[in-house]
């Protein structure tokens, strides 16, 4: 047993002694109410990769997963005490918990009618459960926020005093007891102390919120004065309304319905209207700003979302020892989160340009050190090296490399398409040189279709022993992606 369980298990059998009579009586009852309280998460994905998110949400959260008509969305129905390792899937930008559906709403003929039906819907949705799940996500990244507060001062001060690793790990019972340090980034809600707590936060919501109809929430909001808006987003032709309109008249209805102040900057709760054809969606937004934000603190000009570059390298399916090299890094933002997510891979970051190769570095340099800040203790880093050189001509040996993901030049902001005509068959050629035989997997992004599709079949070329297999995916604003087997 890891001292991380032997202290957390101390902690609570210490609390269980203490207040041996009243807690199992509470807890039960509000343990089984969370146990069934089931809520439907939806989830923003980067268009084209709905189906690496789907399998990432059955894999992670055992949970079944449903793909939105709607691109670059999808559903999934989890237990509430689920919901903070919501937060840490790797593959969605934004979160929001559904409160009604209606896959085949039945809009009237005049703009007008519409617009009344929306009014009259708000004060027809079971909106209790979903607000119980909202209170509980921002109470706990409030939380959360704190926590994180409290270890960057912790970390720096024992930086300044200058205590080494022994000092750390004899406070780290300490710590872990008080609630007052964080785990490794990655197992963050994986840790007992952690899901305790997020039970115990479940349970108190649960039992300051009883009202089916949502009353004592209603009651809860008036004299806090929530502030909210009503945002809508629409797809389809058939529809007599603008999103503006439909977003005015239910966030009118929603205001008469809980007496909320509407704010459309520095809102509390954001109510989602997502219209697609014939589809209904009323949610709630769990998430301020996208959850691909993360990793990257030095930018450059072409910096790849952390999602987008999580599911390309989930297409390759990495497997233990991989060698896993992104020869057009540019921030670094495929092998960053590749070695997160991958630890147990070796991730090789290269860029012919020393502007990318340095900003790549510093991105590892902060990711490292947020690492120990947040653990309170040195870092063994991250198997992941920023190298520079020329990706025509590539200083490594034939078929040494397991996967090449890469996000290649569009001819747009980097680069120019003529200048692709060369480039992309030099390094098509190049990454099939260094990609073993029959096992070497690339994912390469581009928009440069045309380029890409005529130079694919004459340039990649391995061994005689190799065979090529190609798949087409639909990506996001017409970016093409293939998958490739050397």
């Amino acid at each position: 047993m890891s001292d991380t369980q032997e202290a957390t298990r101390e902690h609570l059998d210490m609390n269980l002694h203490e207040n041996k009579k009243p807690v199992p009586l509470i807890e039960s009852g509000i343990r089984s109410e969370s146990e069934h309280l089931q809520v439907t998460i939806g989830a923003t994905v980067p268009t084209g990769f709905e189906q690496t998110a789907a399998d990432e949400v059955r894999e992670k959260l055992k949970s079944s997963c449903r793909i939105s008509k709607d691109r670059g969305k999808i559903y999934f129905d989890i237990a509430v005490e689920s919901l903070a390792q919501v937060h840490c899937l790797r593959s969605v930008d934004n979160l929001f918990v559904v409160v009604e559906e209606f896959k085949d709403y039945q809009f009237k003929a005049t703009k007008e009618e519409v617009l009344r039906d929306f009014e009259e819907l708000a004060g027809k949705l079971p909106w209790s459960d979903p607000l119980k799940v909202w209170q509980i996500n921002t109470t706990f990244k409030k939380k959360k926020a704190k926590r994180r507060k409290a270890n960057q001062s912790a970390g720096r001060e024992k930086a300044d005093c200058g205590q080494g690793d022994n000092a750390g790990e004899k406070d780290g019972k300490k710590k872990l007891a008080s609630g007052a340090a964080d785990p490794h980034i990655l197992d963050y809600y994986e840790n007992p102390a952690i899901k305790e707590e997020i039970s115990t936060l479940i349970g108190e919501v649960l039992a300051s919120g009883e009202d089916e109809n949502g009353q004592s929430l209603r009651e809860e909001a008036e004299p806090q004065v929530q502030k909210f808006r009503v945002t809508c987003n629409r797809a389809g032709e058939k529809h007599c309304f603008t999103s503006n309109e439909a977003a005015r008249g239910f966030g009118g209805a929603v205001q008469e319905y809980f007496k909320w102040k509407a704010d459309m900057t520095n809102f509390d709760v954001e109510v989602l209207l997502n219209i697609h054809n014939n589809e209904v969606i009323v949610a709630i937004a769990l998430t301020e700003e996208s959850l691909h934000r993360r990793n990257i603190t030095h930018f450059g000009p072409t910096t790849l979302r952390s999602t987008l570059a999580y599911g390309m390298l989930r297409l390759c399916e990495p497997k233990p020892t991989d060698v896993i090299v992104d020869p057009m890094c540019g921030t670094g933002a495929i092998p960053i989160e590749g070695a997160t997510e991958w630890s147990h891979c070796y991730h090789i970051a290269g860029d012919n340009n020393p502007l990318a190769v340095n900003r790549a570095a510093n991105n590892i340099s902060s990711l490292l050190t947020k690492s120990q800040i947040k653990d309170g203790k040195t870092s063994w880093g991250l198997p992941i090296d920023a190298v520079q050189w020329d990706i025509c001509n590539l200083p490594l040996r034939t078929a040494s490399v397991d996967i090449i993901v890469t996000d290649m030049p569009f001819g747009k902001r980097m680069g120019s398409k003529k200048r692709n005509w060369n480039l992309y068959p030099a390094c098509l050629r190049e990454m099939s040189r260094v990609c073993r035989p029959r096992t070497g997997r690339a994912v390469l992004l581009t928009q440069d279709k045309k380029c890409f599709t005529k130079v694919l079949p004459m340039r990649v070329k391995n061994h005689s022993s190799s065979c090529l297999y190609t798949k087409y995916m639909p990506g996001a604003l017409k970016e093409q992606k293939r998958v490739l087997t050397l």
